[in-house]
């Protein structure tokens, strides 16, 4: 028996081995204990400190991201963002297969971005981890949620509260659960900004 008492990697039953390495858990440990002290009670716009935090955690940031106080990030490690990334109030990024977040890409509050998943076909019901992106310009509207391996295109928009179980087109708007695409967005949503095409 292990000293908590609650995973053996020994152990018969496939249910009571951890799906994650103790190194691995350990460092998500110190990290969420690290964001609750150091960056859950600070002031919205304290934004390149909570960065600061993320990036000593392994996470690839760009430039002027905007990452709030309740945003709970499950592996910074796993987090690459460009440039004006913004990941919103009480955003939850289960990133277990990794997350590419495009530059001026926004995440608005409470929104759900899952990257992984079981296997319910194997009796051991092993972790299944797939990679998320979401593109430049695209928006993922309060309490959407996004689902393991799922790419959202450049300039896509996820409405509020929609499931995305598949791919979303660049440029172009989705809605309901499952989401479907509604309309198409025009491209001049996005900026002209220099040396960014």
């Amino acid at each position: 028996m292990t000293l908590h008492g609650l995973h053996d990697p020994a152990h018969p039953d496939p249910l009571m081995r951890p799906m994650q390495p103790v190194s691995s858990k350990l460092r998500r440990l110190l990290f969420q204990v690290v964001w609750t002290v150091a960056c859950r009670l600070t002031p919205a716009p304290l934004h390149r400190w909570r960065c600061f935090v993320l990036r000593c955690f392994g996470a690839k940031l760009g430039r002027n991201n905007f990452i709030y106080p309740s945003a709970r990030i499950w592996d910074p490690s796993q987090l690459e963002t460009g440039d004006v990334a913004t990941i919103g109030r009480g955003v939850f990024v289960y990133n277990v297969g990794g997350l590419r977040l495009g530059h001026h890409a926004i995440v608005s509050d409470e929104a759900l971005l899952c990257g992984a998943t079981h296997d319910y076909q194997n009796a051991a019901f092993p972790l299944v981890a797939k990679p998320m992106e979401i593109g430049p310009w695209a928006w993922i509207c309060m309490r959407a949620l996004v689902l393991p391996g799922v790419r959202c295109g450049e300039g896509a928009v996820l409405g509020a509260g929609a499931v995305a179980t598949r791919d979303l087109d660049d440029w172009a708007v989705y809605a309901g659960n499952p989401a479907v695409k509604i309309k198409a967005r025009d491209r001049s949503a996005r900026a002209p900004l220099p040396g960014i095409s």
